[in-house]
């Protein structure tokens, strides 16, 4: 059977009738009669399956009968022009090897199944449809965050995963000790000794690359991060995951203007990539989940964002006459219900929100002149809300200084980065991008446990 190359599905399909070939994947389906039985194989290398079609004069019961819906198998035979409708190509089998057999139990059966029960068995959910398209979606935007960014000359930085300052002075943070929970270390006045800890130090899981990104950007000038983030949140919303990716750039002499810029350019340049890349997953997706897909991504790259300040986002709220579940006032931090309504309702395309007040925002943000706002800036997408949050940081060491003393945050484990302010100081901007939550806008999904191979939430880490 080896002295044909294996191909994969994706190019058999493509390929020319008339010659021998060799097929590997797991059988989807499989149906027939005495005289002929029709298998759909799928290797995961593209959403269409190819057919296999058995003449039965040359294949014993005894030999069909492992091959079944899940098991694993290999084939050799002709590729031929297809007779019935849905594929060009179909494969006239001579020769089929089992390697793997699978059951009744084997729970993805033909009929469908419902998004939750998938996520209960998260180790077999790529082998269907959705998921395979999810996943090579996920790997199509991966790749092309990493060559927006090599393209335009920014260099990828791997900044820590196990740290000992919280950059988003929130708290919500995963632990990390080796200490003895039953017995720990105690000082003399009764608290945890983590002198004794392997970091000698209190250290958690981190929130955001950015602070040690951008140390990166003012030396190496244009970095981006992309990496995992943990957020011990109680969230349990179609939004919120414990554990996602982020992709978070850092540049030197941007300011706020620049850094909306890029941000527009980087999320048009993904979209547009999926939909030159991903269009057999998209097409499914679209029909499957969300008959607006293409139409919404074709219309995100078309179209100027709007921008506009918080409080001019605010005024529009407020005068909405809509009725939100969460009260709109000037010093609010917005909701997705807020973001949503300008975004699909009001202005009907993406908003890029600047000047929020200092009070909702992070301790590193440039306060405007008026003392009352900072130069942040949010993009908010539809169906998503924000997808895109950043800022021009402030560079200023007293300024930045008494930011810290005023939030009460430990300047002590800032040390190093007070030092990027007193030694060189530039203008500098950022922008931190939720993986999970641009795909959940590209897929069209609408739980962020569906677009992430396995999701870690409240009380769920099984797999």
């Amino acid at each position: 059977m080896e002295s044909v190359r294996r191909e994969k599905v994706a190019a058999l399909l493509k390929s020319q009738a008339g010659r021998k070939v060799l097929a590997k994947g797991w059988v989807r389906t499989k149906r027939g009669n005495k005289n002929v039985a029709f298998t759909a194989l799928n290797d995961g290398s593209t959403i269409h399956n190819i057919q296999i079609v058995c003449e039965m004069s040359r294949f014993t019961d005894e030999m069909m009968r492992p091959v079944t819906t899940g098991a694993c198998i290999g084939v050799t035979g002709t590729l031929v022009e297809s007779q019935g409708s849905g594929q060009n190509v179909e494969i006239l089998a001579d020769e089929i090897t089992v390697y793997g057999t699978a059951d009744t139990s084997y729970p993805l059966q033909k009929k469908g199944h419902s998004l939750e029960f998938l996520r209960e068995i998260a180790h077999l959910r790529p082998r269907t449809n959705t998921f395979g398209a999810v996943l090579r979606i996920r790997h199509a935007m991966a790749f092309a965050i990493h060559k927006f960014f090599n393209d335009k000359g920014f260099y990828y930085l791997h900044t820590p995963l196990i740290t000992a300052s919280d950059a988003e002075g929130a708290g919500a943070m995963f632990q990390v000790t080796c200490l003895d929970l039953q017995n720990p270390p105690k000082k003399e006045d009764g608290t945890i000794d983590y002198s004794k800890d392997f970091f000698a130090r209190h250290t958690n899981l981190t929130v955001s690359g950015q602070l040690e990104g951008e140390t990166g950007a003012l030396a190496l000038g244009e970095i981006y991060t992309f990496g995992p983030t943990f957020r011990a949140e109680n969230s349990n919303t179609p939004r919120h995951l414990a554990e996602f990716w982020m992709v978070e750039p850092e540049m030197a002499f941007y300011e706020i203007e620049d850094n909306m810029d890029l941000a527009e350019e980087f999320i048009k340049y993904l979209v547009k990539y999926a939909l030159d890349n991903c269009m057999d997953d998209l097409q499914f997706l679209n029909d499957m989940f969300d008959k607006e897909l293409i139409t919404r991504l074709q219309s995100v790259i078309s179209t100027e964002f709007a921008r506009i300040s918080y409080t001019e986002g605010v005024k529009i709220l407020e005068n909405s006459g809509r009725k939100f579940e969460f009260p709109v006032y000037w010093g609010a931090d917005l909701q997705s219900e807020h973001e949503r309504y300008l975004v699909e309702e009001h202005f009907k395309k993406p908003v890029i929100m600047t000047d929020y007040p200092k009070d909702i925002k992070a301790f590193y943000m440039k306060v405007n002149p008026d003392n009352k706002t900072v130069r942040g800036m949010d993009v908010l997408f539809p169906k998503i809300g924000e997808i895109i949050g950043g800022s021009q940081r402030e560079e200023n060491y007293e300024k930045l200084q008494n930011r810290i003393k005023e939030l009460g945050m430990n300047a002590d484990s800032l040390w190093w980065y007070m030092d990027t302010r007193k030694f060189g100081s530039a203008p500098h901007s950022g922008f931190g991008l939720g993986f999970e939550r641009l795909l959940l806008f590209v897929t069209g999904m609408s739980n962020i446990r569906d677009v992430i191979p396995f999701p870690r939430t409240p009380k769920s880490a099984e797999f």
